[in-house]
């Protein structure tokens, strides 16, 4: 594999380390100096590497290790011990870029996990001096009771740090208003290769010989840079022109770690709108839109974003329209800033076809969601196909971008490929990801002579090749034609002066390597791995499930926005490993395997597997997630394939095969029940058993919710009215442990004017067996199921757990595709508010009017959808939200023994802090039995399902609901 060093024979001046292998041919000596000079973590372990291999871009360098300074003094010695070794240095802050400049072969400096700290927030001169490993959305948070925030803001701006935006120059959708990094940067200390710092600012020197390199070329500088609001690529060397301060702290923005590692970063803060509105514009097509953004910008909006409808999936709340313009506009009042976004639509009304202003503020949120999660949604073309950040974020002067964008699809059309243009239309910078083959010899070549192609349009057009994120390794190359030789060769002098040993970053920006080397997919196997899941979005390709992972990274997120779920262990953690993102890179190294991997041992990894550990299997990556990757069933394939014929965890045994233990303990529940409550005996069944010694052993039920419901009806009765009976699924947590939920439900049913039956005997859905990975005891156990089924496949099923219903609805057709009655019954799961609502819309449940909180089941969030049970609270006076995120039990999960404290981390993060916050006389509420059990153990508050609620109110006579009527003799399907 290439090493992504200077492949055009022009070697860095003092002999840059051109590949990965320190002095000596071994990391040994390097390990020990950087263990004895940093304070910091020190990790050259396989695990350490193989999450640090990839950013957010197509391209795959393999570092020799990483190391998380503590301090600026912890850089400086990194820096010293790596410059001794001659041994590059990539500094790294979320890894989101998505040009390859995140990537090295040398020592990762990892500046997210320390330097966290914003040092000084200073109200009246409107500045903030930071440590680069600030997340964007934590100062934000600190500047916002000031009325201030830091204007530039990309997509990423939950997870992405400071020190990253000013290595790529970031920008974000308020640029229109508030201009790049770079406009916002007033000082930076930075450390070089070798340690030594710089302190740089308007008028300060810079590096020796700064100075003079600019003094000699003033001509070219002043002559060779376009003018363009969004002109990213190269190094910004106007701003060391003596006109404009000269600003060596510009000029370092946008360097791509290439110069040197910033420490500390003085920052200058914007006003902050007090009230903000969303005018929403729709458009015949995208370039409409596109030659109409540039007309609104005299009317000084905040934002001109244009986005079309093939990277729209579902348009809801959008105007009518192809395309559409969000234009953010802000005041003192909402009245202001309304009359404001008002104003904008009748100066588009010309143009556009229809309009929407948004002032709400969760509606407006949720438009945001559509475009800021456009990263993560272009990757997949309307028919699934991948799509990749070989073209992202070029940028033309505003007034062209009509005409541009017209050109643009007429080039892909013309090399046979697609792309999914949005982003930032006020400035002229596009977004795209393009469906280029990167598998095949034939697919890259065709993405080299697209790209040289696109290179020259864009300058035709007189743009940059970047517009945002920088150039990396995927334009760099292509520079030439955009500032012509003799600047490039300047870019390059500029680069020895700050980096003479051509340690920092090298085969980015100066010397850059060709685009088409270090792509990612190298490594990856050709032929489908034998898999036990379908994956049939995915072709049935386990490595195109696990491509999916295209590193935006919003797994990262640290603190819950809304009602996400996603990515519980890595907010109870804060390690990357422990990310839906981290753990996608350990398998994709995994599967790369002898061919280049960093993992070499295959399903037999313990590295994947330790990651897989903290996995809570919550689904929460399958929707929250941009591009749908699945970790929950990566987890389940990966645990089957590495304990193949082989001893499992103790708690695999226990928790795994539960249904088959609780059917077995069912007639002797009492004396069970008295057994557990005896602490020595509990305590040793608990150790033997892999559980968590903090756990509680759940108390059986005396009577079975199957056993119930079956003496409620006289055996061999006939029904008289098919259409009036609905099958409600036996899973085992009702059954055995929380038969109330069923009795609930029943009565629930009954009020609604239904009949309650079971739909066979010894059902399950496997549930259990699929989260420990032993996923062929689960096809088994389906394949009875299905078997046993003792009513129409197709007919409603109301399923009251809803891992249950998930389960059914997801892993039973995945891991029987060639089943067509696996199909059949996905389809029929319905939560019991899907189904009253669905095929009993006129009945009224009891008027309860009393405020809730409490969870909503992670995989309800996933895969089922909880509208449904939004509208039945509200129907039933039910106010308030339930929360996002995980419970943190998360079934087997929380039982396991070393499970316990992220499982209570999780609780915390926004379940139990809800509960305690909330006030007297509000209704818990979690349909979940994981989360019901979790709220008990940790909350000591009992928390109720929905059916339970309504049963109450139903038994209470509150409101419109019909009373129960009187049981009708019914078959009960041999229950």
């Amino acid at each position: 594999m290439a090493t992504g060093t200077a492949s055009n024979g022009n070697a860095p001046k003092g002999g840059a380390p051109n590949d990965s292998a320190p002095k000596g041919g071994t990391p040994g000596g390097l390990v020990r100096e950087l263990s004895s000079s940093v304070r910091g973590e020190v990790a050259f372990d396989a695990t350490a590497r193989a999450l640090t291999t990839m950013d957010a871009s197509n391209y795959r360098r393999v570092p020799l290790g990483v190391v998380a300074p503590r301090d600026a003094d912890d850089i400086a010695a990194a820096l010293a011990v790596c410059r001794a070794h001659q041994v590059p240095v990539v500094p790294r802050g979320g890894g989101t870029s998505i040009a390859g400049q995140a990537t090295g072969t040398g020592v990762v400096l990892d500046l997210t996990r320390h330097l966290r700290t914003i040092v000084e927030l200073d109200p009246g001169s409107r500045t903030a001096v930071v440590q680069p490993g600030v997340i964007l959305d934590d100062l934000r948070a600190a500047a916002a009771p000031h009325g201030l925030t830091f204007g530039p803001d990309p997509s990423t701006h939950s997870r992405c740090t400071i020190g990253g935006m000013i290595g790529n120059n970031s920008c974000g959708s308020h640029s229109v208003a508030w201009g790049t990094t770079a406009d916002n940067v007033h000082a930076l200390t930075v450390a070089r290769y070798g340690g030594d710092t710089l302190r740089l600012e308007r008028g300060a020197e810079g590096p020796a010989g700064l100075r003079e390199l600019v003094a000699g070329h003033l001509a070219l500088l002043r002559t060779g840079f376009p003018e363009l609001p969004r002109r990213i690529s190269g190094y910004a060397l106007d701003a060391l022109l003596p006109e404009n301060g000269p600003d060596p702290a510009r000029a370092f923005c946008g360097s791509e770690g290439t110069l040197g590692v910033v420490t500390e970063a003085t920052l200058r803060l914007v006003e902050a709108p007090a009230a903000r509105a969303l005018a929403v514009l729709g458009y015949a097509d995208e370039s409409a839109a596109a030659e109409a953004a540039a007309g609104l910008l005299p009317h000084h909006p905040l934002t001109v974003e244009g986005m079309a409808a093939d990277l729209v999936r579902e348009p809801a709340g959008l105007p009518r329209g192809a395309a559409w313009l969000f234009v953010e506009t802000g005041g003192a009042t909402p009245a202001e800033a309304r009359a404001h976004a008002e104003r904008i639509v009748r100066a588009a009304a010309a143009d556009a076809v229809d309009a929407a202003v948004v002032t709400d503020p969760a509606g407006q949120r949720a438009l945001w969601r559509i475009r800021e999660d456009a990263a993560g949604t272009a990757t997949r073309m309307p028919d699934n196909s991948e799509a990749w950040p070989g073209w992202e974020d070029c940028a033309v002067p505003p007034a062209r971008l009509g005409a541009y964008l017209r050109d643009f699809r007429a080039l892909l059309a013309e090399h046979g490929l697609r792309g999914t243009p949005y982003g930032h239309f006020g400035d002229g910078c596009i977004h795209v990801r393009i469906d280029f083959d990167l598998l095949t010899v034939d697919g890259v070549a065709r993405f080299r002579r697209c790209s040289e192609d696109l290179a020259s349009l864009v300058v035709a057009h007189g743009g940059s090749l970047s517009g945002e994120h920088g150039d990396g390794q995927a334009r760099a190359e292509l520079l030439p034609r955009m500032y012509g030789d003799e600047l490039v060769a300047l870019f390059a002098r500029f680069k020895d002066l700050w980096d003479p040993d051509g340690g920092m970053n090298p085969g980015i920006l100066a010397r850059p390597a060709r685009l088409d080397e270090n792509l990612r997919f190298d490594v990856l196997p050709r032929d489908p791995v034998d898999v036990a899941f379908g994956y049939p979005h995915d072709g049935g390709d386990f490595s195109a499930a696990v491509r999916r992972c295209v590193g935006v990274a919003k797994c990262r997120t640290e603190k819950a926005s809304g009602p996400s779920v996603m990515c519980p262990s890595f907010r109870a953690t804060g390690e990357e490993a422990h990310s839906t993102r981290g753990r996608a890179r350990l398998l994709h190294e995994m599967l790369a395997g002898t061919a280049g991997g960093v993992i070499t041992d295959g399903w037999r990894s313990t590295e994947v597997r330790d990651a897989l550990d903290l996995c809570l299997s919550c689904k929460g990556c399958r929707s929250d997630c941009p591009v749908g990757v699945d970790m929950a069933t990566y987890k389940a394939e990966f645990l089957h394939h590495h304990y193949r014929r082989r001893l499992r965890p103790a708690a695999h045994y226990v928790m795994g095969w539960l249904p088959l233990w609780l059917r077995l303990a069912s007639p002797f529940a009492g004396p069970l029940n008295a057994l557990a409550r005896v602490r020595p005996l509990a305590a040793l069944a608990k150790r033997l058993g892999g559980i968590a010694p903090e756990r509680g052993i759940p108390v059986l039920a005396r009577e079975r919710f199957t056993r119930w419901l079956g003496r409620r009806w006289d055996k061999g009765a006939v029904i008289l009215s098919d259409d009036q009976v609905v099958s409600v699924w036996p899973d085992t947590f009702t059954d055995h442990l929380s038969p109330e939920v069923g009795r609930a439900a029943v009565r629930v049913l009954e009020a609604a004017g239904r009949t309650a039956l079971v739909p066979g005997s010894g059902l399950c859905c496997g549930l259990t067996y699929v989260s420990t990975g032993q996923l062929d005891k689960a096809r088994r156990v389906m394949r009875r199921t299905l078997d046993r089924m003792g009513v129409s496949l197709g007919d409603p099923l109301v399923v009251l757990e809803p891992s249950c219903a998930a389960t059914l609805r997801t892993d039973l057709p995945e891991l029987l595709p060639d089943d067509p009655r696996a199909a059949e019954l996905a389809a029929s799961v319905h939560t019991l508010a899907q189904y009253l609502e669905k095929y009993a819309p006129d009945w009224q449940p009891p008027r309860l009017d009393r405020p809730v909180t409490g969870q909503t089941h992670c995989h309800q969030h996933a895969v089922l959808g909880d509208e449904a049970d939004r509208r039945l609270r509200e129907r039933a006076g039910l106010s308030g939200e339930l929360t996002g995120g995980c419970c943190g039990l998360a079934g087997n999960f929380g039982f396991e023994r070393g499970h316990w404290e992220v499982s209570v981390a999780c609780a915390e993060d926004q379940l139990l802090p809800a509960v305690r916050e909330a006030a007297p006389g509000t209704e818990i509420m979690a349909d979940g039995f994981s989360c019901r059990t979790q709220l008990g153990r940790l909350g000591g508050v009992r928390a109720r399902h929905l059916a339970e609620v309504l049963a109450e109110g139903l038994a209470e006579g509150l409101g419109p609901g019909a009373p129960p009527p009187a049981p009708r003799s019914s078959n009960a399907g041999g229950a």
